[in-house]
């Protein structure tokens, strides 16, 4: 059964086979066929079956569609969907003789199916089930009426049908309150309304259903609308003391105080402390207490009213929690005077407490807050010595504490108030004598320490640091603090020995784990730092060491060229005058791990090439005070042929002539210099596969035709020369000699013809290179259908189309688009001839393509007819012109 493919079954078989399933996966497809299907289904169309078989058809897939949902089989839309198609199938079969049960029936299946829609989001498709049930109603009401036989039968009757109008007024309240129209939504409720002295016990669902559209509409912000529905759900709740208890009273009454509240409409602020005095007549509760002094702040009340309304917050049971929330609100709202008064009161009521010291931390916050410093002061004072006689805090309100003490210091030491922020610190100390953390009493000497630099208090620094030391000593502030002091203080040996210490630190303890730990900005910022430090007090020994650390582990390209650059000038001077020795070689050694490190950089460097140029250039100068072996002459070739790369990328991209100018001038000097090595080089061995001589040919000709260099003639002189030259090569300089601002077409012509020279001379002809290199010649020849006569004459552009074609005729595998190209090339160039009234070479270019079009393969199809067609009436038209032939050249 699980195979069946619903698309092929009508309708009433579809439900049939339906509600036949257990659990398929089929069953959602059904049942959106059926959803879709019923739109475009009335009597008529199923006139064939009878009234009884489709309301039993009806009733079978609703009880089907609740038992499914009650086993979780289909989702809520789904049965949403089956009573939807139920409730139509039976509508369709009662005609306006319907029995009393027939009606009923409709009535109940309308309401619900409504209800469902409702429920899953969908209030309009609802409506329309709704109205259907009112209908329905209307109907019955009549029927009954016309069968009471008594004035209590009828009362009863009467009873029975406006207790389902109630209902559905209601849900058509929810609905017209789902889409947004308060007027349709409201007119449903209050006649609900009207109606509960009738239904008494309808009140407290009818109280709910409107504290439930308040605050849907409050969420929407609408508190206009939001402060309607919360007053009629208290008003409602009020009439069923019963099931509406005080404190559902006064949950209702303070988010309609909220909703007055949020309207921001000062006419307002009187209804919400009016909603509010209320709630906390019904029932008190510390959020109607809260939400009082919010009323009484935006009412901009005075300070004593204010004060009155917070004491008798007092009075109540509430907790200090409480109390210090009220506290930070009235100082939030600036009410300084009353927000300090309160504190004190809470300060004093809750004396006995033991968790008073959030009062007290809170009370100096609020006085640091307010600048004051002096009574935060009084405050810290009092609470140390309660901490030192017995009245200790929390440990967690030990941290809180550290924490406002430290923010302090940090503010002053952020103004260079460098004293003030020392005195904010020794409090925390004090504080440390009884409860002591060591790394956190490490972190604290470490600040103090950074104070007492600033005022230039070495020794007291230093104290502070040998303390620091001992608590924490792989702390990277710790060490980078001794740095400062041992500098400070002209001692490099520390110096050295805590940048060691420091590099140290980068180093992942498990070495199973590749690379310096994920948060080493920190310490590569503390090495710069250092540096930089060292630099500033005379210290060059030790500020290379960090700066060889630091090239060592930045990962910033540009952070390790500065340091590299500055330790290649602080050591280079020093290895010049050193003589041959230990320490020497160990200087050299030095140098060669910035070279290597500079090396690794550039190659690494590769999307940005300007940093990339840097590195190179860094590392042939390193190089240089390397001993002049084969293997450093390849580097420093390597250096200056990159180098020289990367600076005529940047020329060729450059926004002014000046700039480019610039870029080639010293692209030539890293050629030249580069061309003294590669010469030297040639002497050591055997380079033969090397393209360093090609590629500084190139380089250097595209300085030189960009600059317009008038010894560009003789330059090219030897390189025609050259015997070891390929035709790429020569197809290069073409290429260059045309490029802008270089425009050398004759030149460009020169290479070109070598390049084809030189694929013709090879035994297997490349034939796709050879087609590229000779549309490229074409093409510099024969522009835009215009022979160039000036760049050569007409007879040879003739004879390199005629060396194509035999290419073509003798060689396989001639790409038939470029065989297409050179047909239209010759066409073109034909034309051109007519136009000048030189008919015979217009007629000899036309037929030449006409020869390249015999060669077409897949494509001749396309233009034979087309080209045979023109070349007729060309011919034709040549024939008209006879008389002219004889004029022509």
């Amino acid at each position: 059964m699980d195979n069946l493919d619903f698309r092929f079954m009508d309708f009433k078989e579809t439900v049939e086979n339906l509600i036949l399933r257990e659990n398929s996966p089929l069953i959602p497809e059904a049942i959106d066929r059926l959803f879709a299907d019923i739109a475009n289904i009335n009597r008529e169309s199923m006139a064939e079956i009878q009234d009884a078989q489709i309301e039993e058809m009806a009733v079978n897939l609703w009880n089907w569609a609740v038992t499914k949902r009650a086993g979780l089989v289909i989702s809520e839309e789904q049965k949403a969907k089956l009573w939807h198609i139920a409730c139509k199938l039976v509508c369709m079969c009662e005609g306006s003789a319907a029995s009393e049960e027939a009606i009923r029936r409709q009535i109940l299946m309308n309401m619900k199916t409504g209800k469902g829609w409702v429920d899953i989001g969908n209030a309009v498709i609802a409506d329309q089930f709704f109205q259907a049930a009112v209908t329905g109603l209307e109907q019955l009401y009549v029927t009954l009426m016309q069968r009471s036989s008594t004035e209590v039968h009828m009362t009863l009757q009467k009873i029975a049908v406006e207790s389902d109008l109630f209902k559905v007024l209601s849900y058509q309240a929810e609905a017209a309150c789902a889409q947004g129209d308060f007027q349709r939504a409201s007119t449903c409720a209050l006649r609900c309304k009207d109606m509960l002295m009738r239904f008494p016990q309808m009140a407290g669902y009818l109280h709910i259903l409107c504290y439930n559209f308040g605050v849907e509409t409050h969420k929407q912000n609408k508190y206009e609308e939001s402060s309607f529905w919360l007053s009629q759900s208290y008003d409602i709740g009020k009439m069923d003391k019963n099931s509406v208890g005080p404190e559902m009273l006064a949950k209702v009454l303070r988010l309609l105080a909220t909703a007055y509240l949020d309207w921001d409409d000062r006419d307002n602020y009187d209804k919400a402390l009016s909603a509010i005095n209320l709630a906390n007549k019904e029932h008190l509760n510390p959020a109607g207490l809260f939400l009082k002094m919010k009323v009484l702040l935006k009412n901009e009340i005075a300070n004593e009213e204010l004060l009155e309304a917070a004491m008798e917050i007092m009075r109540f049971d509430v907790s200090l929690d409480f109390c210090l929330n009220v506290a930070k609100l009235l100082m939030d709202h600036e009410r300084e005077a009353v927000g300090f008064y309160f504190m004190k009161i809470i300060c004093e009521h809750f004396k006995s407490s033991e968790n008073i010291g959030k009062a007290l931390l809170l009370h100096i916050e609020m006085l640091l807050q307010r600048k004051e410093e002096l009574l935060a002061k009084e405050k810290i004072e009092e609470i140390i010595l309660g901490h030192q006689t017995g009245r200790q805090l929390t440990a967690e309100l030990v941290g809180c504490l550290h924490n406002i003490l430290w923010k302090k210091a940090a503010r002053s030491f952020e103004v260079k108030n460098y004293t003030d922020a020392l005195n904010w610190y020794y409090y925390s100390l004090r504080f440390y004598a009884v409860h002591q953390t060591d790394l956190d009493l490490a972190k604290l000497r470490r600040n103090m320490a950074s104070c007492y630099l600033h005022l230039k208090q070495l020794d007291k620094a230093k104290e502070a640091m040998t303390e620091a030391e001992q608590r924490d000593p792989t702390n990277i502030f710790t060490q980078f603090y001794v740095f400062k002091i041992a500098i400070l203080e002209g001692n490099p040996g520390r110096a050295l020995q805590a940048i060691t210490t420091l590099e140290k630190l980068l180093i992942p303890k498990d070495p199973e784990k590749n690379g310096p730990p994920t948060d080493k900005d920190s310490p590569v910022m503390l090495l710069s730092l250092a540096a930089q430090f060292a630099l500033e007090n005379g210290q060059q020994i030790v500020a290379g060491k960090a700066l060889e650390y630091l090239a060592q582990y930045s990962e910033d390209p540009q952070q390790v060229l500065t340091a590299l650059r500055c330790l290649f000038r602080l050591v280079l001077p020093r290895v010049s005058e050193m003589p041959e020795s230990e320490s020497k070689k160990k200087e050299m050694d030095r140098l060669l791990t910035c070279l290597n490190t500079a090396w690794n950089l550039a190659v690494q460097c590769g999307k940005d090439p300007v940093t990339m140029r840097e590195f190179f250039i860094l590392s042939y100068k390193l190089s240089q005070f390397c001993p002049s072996d084969q293997v450093i002459l390849i580097a420093q070739k390597t250096c200056l042929l990159m180098a020289a790369a990367v600076d005529l990328e940047q020329g060729r991209k450059a926004p002014t002539t000046s700039e480019q100018t610039k870029l080639l001038n010293r692209a030539l000097e890293q050629i030249h210099k580069c061309r003294e090595i590669w010469n030297f080089l040639k002497e050591t061995g055997d380079f033969s596969s090397d393209p360093c001589e090609t590629l500084l040919l190139l380089y250097e000709f595209e300085v030189k035709a960009k600059m317009n260099d008038p010894l560009l003639d003789s330059f090219l002189e030897s390189v025609w020369e050259l015997p070891h030259l390929e035709s790429k090569t020569f197809e290069t300089i073409a290429s260059l000699a045309v490029e802008m601002p270089a425009h050398y077409p004759s030149i460009a012509l020169k290479a070109l013809k070598r390049a084809l020279f030189l694929y013709k001379m090879k035994e297997s002809i490349d034939v796709l290179k050879y087609s590229k290199c000779m549309h490229n010649l074409i093409n510099l020849l024969v522009p835009d259908g215009v022979p160039s006569t000036e760049l050569c004459p007409l007879e040879e552009v003739w004879g390199h189309f005629e060396d194509a074609l035999s290419i073509i005729i003798h060689t396989e595998g001639y790409p038939e688009t470029e065989i297409l190209w050179l047909m239209i090339k010759s066409w073109n160039t034909g034309i051109f001839m007519y136009g000048r009234r030189k008919y015979v070479s217009a007629e000899k270019w036309c037929g030449l393509a006409l020869r390249f079009l015999d060669h077409l393969g897949s494509l001749k199809r396309s233009y034979e007819t087309q080209v045979n067609i023109l070349y007729g009436e060309l011919v034709e038209a040549l024939n008209r012109k006879k008389g002219s032939l004889f004029n022509e050249e």
